[in-house]
């Protein structure tokens, strides 16, 4: 007989699994072999640094300073017509972020990748289609979280975004927190993690709970990105473990 809740149906669907295992005591059994971390990443340079190829540092700077004031209509018009740094060169377009402007929770990833430039809006490719069961395995939809990235160009034959276009891209992150005001922040991937956190651990060292310099900012859950899961399957488990994360913070932050 199936007893399973629609909530585990969704678990099972998204780790892969054929049914629900109870968890049980430790048998002797060999443990699941550990995938490799994934590979570090240059630390960030300062936030004032000038992007190579793009606007000159005195035009960054300025820009920079202008951001604070912008609402909504005025920071994608921004992101859209952005020449900060060398990517502006080949896209097709900018892809800014979407969704509840008033989420709980914002999810931050990498970059976009070619499905999400063609369609203009970010993880519309598999690694999005991954994402939403993972949200739906917390209750969540695609439409009731603020989904962006650290970057929101598309970096040429889906190599992994330099220090300088990270830099280049973080007043347009910053903002987009400022504006959504998350309760939580789920950071996929070791690119998004350093733009917010500038910490340049990979993320099997940042992965669960971190907290976002500054007073009053929202608590963070590192985990991996699902491009990465799409290529490292195993490592759902420990990618559930962080979503389980996320739902309890969501749960303590409504709490008076």
């Amino acid at each position: 007989m199936d007893r399973l809740t629609p909530r585990q149906r969704q678990v099972l669907a998204w780790l892969g699994l054929p049914r629900w295992v109870p968890r049980q005591a430790p048998t002797g059994a060999e443990p699941e072999p550990a995938a490799p971390a994934p590979a570090e990443v240059a630390p960030l340079p300062v936030a004032d640094a000038a992007p190579a190829g793009g606007a000159s540092l005195a035009e960054v700077v300025a820009a920079a300073e202008e951001v604070p004031a912008l609402d909504w209509p005025g920071l994608h018009a921004a992101i859209a017509a952005c020449e900060r740094c060398g990517l502006c060169r080949d896209r097709q377009r900018a892809v800014p972020g979407e969704g509840n402007r008033q989420a709980e929770l914002l999810v931050v990833g990498e970059a976009p990748g070619a499905a999400d430039e063609q369609a203009g809006r970010p993880f519309a490719g598999p690694s999005g289609r991954l994402l939403e069961r993972m949200l739906a395995a917390i209750e969540l939809s695609r439409e009731q979280v603020w989904l962006t990235n650290a970057v929101k160009c598309r970096p040429p034959e889906q190599r992994r975004p330099a220090a300088e276009e990270v830099a280049a891209c973080r007043p347009w992150l910053q903002r987009e927190l400022a504006l959504v005001a998350p309760r939580a922040v789920l950071v996929l991937g070791g690119v998004a993690a350093q733009s917010l956190l500038a910490r340049d651990e990979p993320v099997s060292e940042l992965r669960g709970r971190q907290r976002l310099p500054g007073d009053g900012a929202p608590p963070v859950v590192v985990s991996w990105h699902p491009a990465y899961l799409l290529r490292r399957p195993a490592d759902k488990r420990g990618a559930w473990a962080d979503l389980k994360q996320v739902m309890e913070l969501l749960r303590d932050e409504r709490r008076p």
